[in-house]
């Protein structure tokens, strides 16, 4: 029987696949130095790889508190100047890389229109407009965009283990967490319209939305505090609304943790749906032994008693999982 090291997927074995999936979209080139660009574009295990992402990260990092600092007035007076020869370093940065990540691929075009692909425009493109089309300087606060940047190199790099896992449990969490939604927002429309006629227009609350805004500040455990009931009634409302908080904060932390939990214990779906791996032959022409002793055929119909996982060989006396007795 397989170990399960050796089917467990590790972050290199999903880091492959991400890059698997890059090359399956938008093309591999087939040599020269488009796939030496490739690689160190696009392949994060390699040594080349890894020193890309990582000064990549950086950049994108430091420009990000660039355009944050930026944007303080006390700041921008004494540092204005330096922010800006800094933006296009960065610009100039990005454009080269943008440039390198299109001439590397087979299908660039397609890379140009996927998600990624538009942010990486985006990183870039605010600075021409606002010199171009002075106009349009406003937009040049889009650069912060370029944060999302980080979370494609996350999903290629050493963390794709965990960032396949935090994906597949918000996939895995996505209906119940809508279910649970779809109620929040029926309680806030009734608990916000019930307030608005107990308490009114006197007492601020002049419109049913404006009841539902209310209603959302509370059950959110924000309150602002721009809106207060009154009346007995409306307190009572207010306290049921807050206990309802916690709930709101607790349930969907508490399903994704479940969904994270169950996915590091039994696989992702994909995992848990394949089917049990071929036994192991040995090789032919060995000798007698070799011949004669083999893997043993897994056995679907011996699930575990205590963990429910099944696939174990005829002779398995123990769960390949839990490790109890399978009887």
């Amino acid at each position: 029987m397989p170990s399960l090291s050796a089917t467990a997927p590790t972050a290199e074995n999903l880091a492959d696949g991400a890059a698997t999936s890059v090359e399956s979209r938008f093309g591999k080139p087939s040599g020269g130095w488009r796939l030496s660009l490739y690689a160190v574009i696009f392949e994060s295990e390699t040594r080349a790889g890894r020193a890309f992402d990582l000064s990549l990260i950086a950049v994108i990092l430091f420009s990000v508190m660039v355009v944050v600092l930026d944007s303080v007035p006390s700041i921008h007076a004494r540092w204005g100047d330096t922010f800006g020869i800094l933006e296009w370093v960065f610009t100039l940065v990005f454009t080269v890389e943008y440039i390198a990540r299109l001439a590397c691929l087979h299908r660039p075009l397609r890379y140009a229109r996927s998600f990624y692909g538009v942010i990486d425009l985006l990183a870039l493109l605010p600075t021409y407009l606002a010199i171009l089309t002075p106009g349009l300087s406003v937009l040049i606060d889009v650069r912060i965009l370029r944060l999302l940047r980080v979370f494609r190199i996350f999903k290629m790099s050493r963390y794709a283990a965990e960032y396949r896992a935090l994906a597949t449990a918000l996939a895995a969490s996505r209906r119940k967490i809508m279910v649970f939604v779809g109620f929040v927002g029926m309680v806030v429309l009734v608990l916000g319209t019930l307030m608005y006629v107990v308490e009114g227009p006197v007492h601020g609350f002049t419109s049913i939305p404006v009841a539902i805004y209310w209603a959302i500040s509370t059950m959110t455990t924000v309150g602002f505090g721009d809106l207060v009931p009154k009346t007995g009634l409306g307190r009572a409302i207010a306290s049921v609304m807050m206990l309802l908080g916690w709930g709101v904060l607790a349930v969907p932390t508490g399903i994704v943790s479940a969904e994270m939990v169950r996915h590091g214990r039994d696989g992702s779906p994909e995992e848990r749906s394949a089917p049990a791996p071929a036994p192991v032959e040995p090789p032919a022409g060995r000798g007698l032994l070799a011949d004669v002793i083999s893997t043993p055929a897994a056995d679907p119909s011996r699930p575990c008693g205590a963990c429910g996982a099944g696939a174990h060989a005829a002779d398995a006396r123990f769960c390949r999982r839990c490790g109890q007795s399978l009887g």
